[in-house]
């Protein structure tokens, strides 16, 4: 199991950026797809956007397709999330997990994105 640390989280108003990251201390984030997830009080979880390890193919959820950009930087074994023109509902704890299969089998503890009015 992969151990992921996100960072990058805070507040900022509507219509701001932020940019998390996504690291990993003991393993080559090149060797995994990595997705950004998040879930917002009282809400189902949410797949935003992952890439894929071996093509780099990045896919969005219809939520932030157009506002946020997926990105790998492997020198730095880190991916990262950078949102822009952020909405209020785009409130949420993030979570990045890797998978190397189907399924997501390792995740981070989480960083809050809180968008003010």
């Amino acid at each position: 199991e992969v151990q992921l640390v996100e960072s990058g989280g805070g507040l900022v108003q509507a219509g701001g950026s932020l940019r998390l990251s996504c690291t990993a201390s003991e393993f080559s984030l090149d060797d995994y797809a990595i997705g950004w997830f998040r879930q917002a009080p009282g809400k189902e979880r949410e797949e935003v956007s992952c890439i894929n390890r071996n093509d780099g193919e990045t896919l969005y959820s219809d939520s932030v397709r157009g506002r946020f950009t997926i990105s790998r930087d492997d020198a730095r074994n880190t991916v990262y999330l950078q949102m822009n023109v952020l909405k209020l509902e785009d409130t949420a704890v993030y979570y990045c997990a890797a998978r190397r299969g189907s399924d997501y089998d390792s995740w981070g503890q989480g960083t809050q994105v809180t968008v003010s009015s």
